[in-house]
């Protein structure tokens, strides 16, 4: 799972942050509930985990414009405030679980993981698909199809076009691709992003005989064609 922590006590957020990467997944941390809201608007995440008590927007107030903007990323409401009240405000705001401080980090996983089971079955009541032209993706079945062709992309591969597909016509940079493919957040000096798009283009494009990974040179990359294609 791909988990946004928004949670300002340091020490807590290491502890969560090496928990859920040890149980094998993606965290992208921050101690700011302005910058949690433009991270949200900005990229999708299978759980968020956000405390009550934050600087710059409060838990409860991120959660609010979340809703408001149609967000529906599933929230874990982490925090010292267990009284009833409190609870059933941080419910009636948009959070779909409440876990008060002290925790179990078991019990911490154990929802974090049952938040994102319902979410991927409540996604897959509607449509897992996204396209972009005569490109088509299943997120859950994990299956490309091009012109009716299935392309036998790797995992790195198939999560490179994902991110391609959900922001087709914007440039995607080499930072990008490390942190959102890799969860790597800073530049390891390699060609593993080049030697990724390069084989990603061999079973893309070279069949096909066109270019949709477009090099926007001394940026990053981007998916165009001269028709149009857009993401559904």
């Amino acid at each position: 799972m791909r988990v946004l922590l928004v949670e300002d006590d340091v020490s807590l957020s290491s502890f969560v942050e090496k928990g859920l990467r040890e149980a094998g997944h993606q965290v992208e941390v921050t101690d700011n509930g302005k910058y949690a809201l433009t991270l949200c608007m900005a990229e999708q995440y299978d759980v968020a985990i956000v405390d009550r008590m934050l600087p710059g927007l409060d838990g409860l107030s991120l959660v609010k414009a979340l809703r408001a903007a149609q967000i529906g990323t599933p929230i874990l409401f982490l925090t010292s405030l267990g009284g009833v009240d409190d609870r059933v405000e941080g419910l009636e705001a948009g959070g779909d679980d409440y876990l008060t401080k002290p925790f179990a980090f078991s019990e911490l996983l154990a929802r974090v993981t049952a938040l994102s089971r319902r979410s991927v079955l409540k996604s897959n009541e509607t449509n897992p698909e996204l396209s972009f032209g005569d490109v088509v993706i299943n997120l859950f079945e994990h299956t490309a199809i091009r012109q009716g062709v299935a392309l036998d992309l790797q995992p790195k591969e198939f999560r490179i076009l994902e991110l391609f597909l959900r922001h087709p016509g914007r440039v995607i940079t080499r930072t990008m691709l490390l942190e959102h493919v890799w969860d790597i957040h800073f530049d390891p000096q390699t060609s593993v992003v080049e030697t990724h798009i390069s084989r990603l283009r061999n079973k893309l494009e070279k069949p096909f005989g066109d270019s949709l990974i477009q090099t926007v040179r001394g940026v990053g990359y981007k998916l165009e064609n001269k028709d149009g294609g857009e993401v559904k």
